[in-house]
């Protein structure tokens, strides 16, 4: 697996440094780092969300859900070399989605486009994944982190549907509906995402503890949307998420009575008696 990597000083072969990729005099990394921002009318908030993205990322794919206001035009003036790829269905889960098909980097970050993430926290999700994560996950709520954007209301029903993701399918999560996460991209091939709205978050987290892949969860300050209103419902998205829990759970069940009464599992039973 990539490791962080101390950069190659003068004396060391030159051609060694053009394969790594510099985060500062004395630190870089050798995996490309491809940063996925589902936006729909976020023209406004683009600039705060590209200010703080660090230069060493291998790419920046911008999902877009058929704005009106300009998001694109505004992408493309402030980065450039940013990939463009046009949403065909609806939601945030089915713009990420499109979003990973679409990304070539070794290591996937998700950003949201209101400008509520801050960019600089890339380098410890990417460090906690070259250390040896399959699954740098976000959180408001562990210790270093905090949220400027969340009610009481939604900070309980937080706090309850992580209760009980954890309980039921043995996780240890302090926060379970945030959208700042990163991941190696071989980890796609074990989650399989198939969800189109906000529980996109919800879904990810479960299939990754269902797929035993090793979690850290990484401490995230969370800021108020600057402009503009999220298409976050906290009853109806709630619900939703619910929902995904139930029939994860479900599922799992399904799973476990199909092992427990498998034809190749009850004939090997037989041959080592």
């Amino acid at each position: 697996m990539s490791s962080v990597l101390h950069q190659p000083t003068s004396g060391q072969d030159p051609s060694l440094a053009a394969e790594y990729r510099p985060i500062s005099t004395h630190l870089a990394i050798t995996p490309p780092v491809s940063v996925v921002i589902p936006a729909m009318n976020e023209a406004e908030n683009l600039p705060y969300v590209f200010k703080t993205l660090p230069g060493w990322i291998h790419e920046v794919v911008l999902v877009d859900g058929n704005s009106t206001d300009g998001t694109v035009e505004v992408a493309r003036e402030l980065w450039p070399e940013v990939r463009v790829v046009e949403q065909r269905g609806k939601g945030k889960g089915d713009a990420l989605i499109t979003g990973f098909e679409a990304c070539t980097g070794d290591i996937i970050v998700m950003v949201d486009a209101d400008g509520s993430a801050d960019g600089h926290e890339i380098v410890s999700y990417v460090s906690a994944l070259v250390s040896g994560a399959d699954f740098a996950k976000g959180s408001r709520f562990a210790n270093g982190g905090g949220t400027d954007d969340m009610t009481f209301i939604r900070k309980l029903g937080n706090w309850a549907l992580c209760t009980v993701v954890n309980r039921k399918f043995g996780a240890r999560y302090t926060d379970l509906c945030y959208g700042y996460n990163a991941f190696w991209r071989h980890c796609l091939d074990k989650i399989d995402l198939d969800c189109t709205g906000f529980e996109i978050e919800t879904l990810i987290n479960i299939r990754v503890v269902k797929a035993g892949l090793k979690v850290q969860e990484i401490p995230s300050y969370e800021y108020l949307r600057i402009h503009g209103t999220s298409n976050l419902r906290a009853v109806r998205d709630g619900l939703r998420v619910l929902k995904v829990i139930l029939k994860e759970r479900s599922n799992r069940r399904d799973l476990r009575r199909q092992v427990r009464h498998s034809p190749m599992l009850s004939t090997g039973r037989g041959e080592s008696s």
